[in-house]
């Protein structure tokens, strides 16, 4: 009596998950979107336990938040818009993370790019709207770009730890925005809330045809990209990353460190300066202390919970921007104040960090038992 053996191959077609030669070659990418989705469950179920201490019902709250992030095309087109500038100033993040930097200053990037664009409008007006667009585009990443440059440097030339530096300069870029706009860049008609003068409505750049999703989205995504492409298919991100691996590696093979450094930290602010710039031109049409919304903090969190990589931040921040949008619906529906969504962000941020000691420490994505 004789027993044919299985085919492995047509084992591993029929199961290839219970292939430990599949789970080896895919392991490592198959936990970059299992744990963070983990962490990301986690972080809802703790949400909705908090919620239900204060009487609500957790199903009523997961039904209206996605309902109000997903479940009408106005609930998309108004996460959509906020998930443009999210990519943005995640990437501010995301970029310095391949080289093994903490910068966490994206929304100090953002009011300068604002500041920076806002300034170049005013100093066109009259000119033709496409070359004070492309003027408002130039000075918002240089400015952006400038300032996170500035941490970059005094990493590099002072020792200065990057991750401090760039959050405190975001109170001074706060502080230098509070200081222009209710100063010498007020607009005396603005008497409650002190703003600039408006950039002029031929020089916003308007929505989307079809959409009133602005094209500051369309400057994500590409932008995205690109970052995706230099980072993974070019000599520079491959360097980039050979440093974030090893500084004294890379040296010892002659990399100039210190010019990657000052350049991916100039390309990070440049990104974030981008996203005032789009703040500026499609939503508010001026700089006041609106574009403080904090955009540049979620956007860390946007660029943890994407494993730093460009092309996963574009659907982490639409999900993000997604729960931002749905803050005034749990305002109106369940009584929660606006910013628990705040709250919720804390948690999700709280349990990607605690996710990080799971990496490659799950057997069976290893392809053992």
């Amino acid at each position: 009596m004789t027993t044919e053996a299985a085919d492995p191959v047509d084992a591993a077609a029929i199961a290839p998950a219970a292939d430990a030669g599949f789970l080896q070659r895919w392991g490592t990418e198959i936990e970059y979107i299992l744990i963070p989705g983990a962490a990301l469950v986690a972080a809802l179920v703790l949400f909705g336990i908090f919620v239900a201490l204060f009487g609500k019902n957790p199903l009523d709250l997961y039904w209206y938040m996605y309902y109000g992030a997903f479940g009408t095309w106005f609930s998309w087109q108004n996460t959509l818009t906020r998930a443009a500038p999210l990519i943005l100033t995640a990437l501010c993040t995301a970029l310095p993370a391949q080289l093994g930097m903490v910068i966490i200053g994206g929304e100090g990037a953002l009011l300068i790019g604002a500041l920076a664009a806002t300034s170049a409008a005013l100093a066109l007006q009259g000119m033709p709207p496409l070359v004070v667009q492309i003027a408002m585009v130039v000075a918002g990443m240089a400015g952006g770009g400038l300032w996170i440059l500035l941490s970059g440097a005094l990493r590099q030339y002072r020792g200065v730890n990057e991750t401090i530096s760039s959050l405190l300069l975001v109170y001074i870029a706060l502080a230098i925005l509070n200081h222009l706009v209710e100063g010498v860049m007020r607009d005396p008609a603005s008497l409650n809330k002190p703003s600039t003068r408006e950039i002029g409505a031929a020089n916003m750049i308007g929505s989307i045809p079809g959409t009133d999703v602005h094209w500051g989205l369309v400057f994500g995504l590409i932008v995205a990209v690109a970052a995706y492409v230099l980072i993974y298919h070019t000599t520079f991100g491959f360097a980039a990353r050979v440093a974030g691996g090893n500084i004294r590696a890379a040296k010892i093979v002659g990399l100039s460190v210190g010019r990657l450094i000052l350049t991916v930290c100039f390309l990070a602010g440049a990104c974030a300066g981008l996203a005032g710039m789009v703040e500026v031109a499609a939503v508010q049409g001026r700089t006041n202390a609106n574009l403080a919304v904090g955009y540049g903090f979620t956007g860390i969190l946007v660029a943890f919970l994407a494993r730093q990589n460009p092309l996963a931040i574009i659907p982490v921040a639409i999900l993000l921007g997604g729960i931002n949008a749905s803050g005034g619906l749990l305002q109106r529906r369940l009584g929660l104040p606006d910013a628990s969504v705040l709250v919720l962000q804390g948690i999700i941020f709280i349990s990607v960090l605690a996710s990080d000691a799971l990496y490659g420490r799950i057997g069976f994505l290893k392809g053992k038992s």
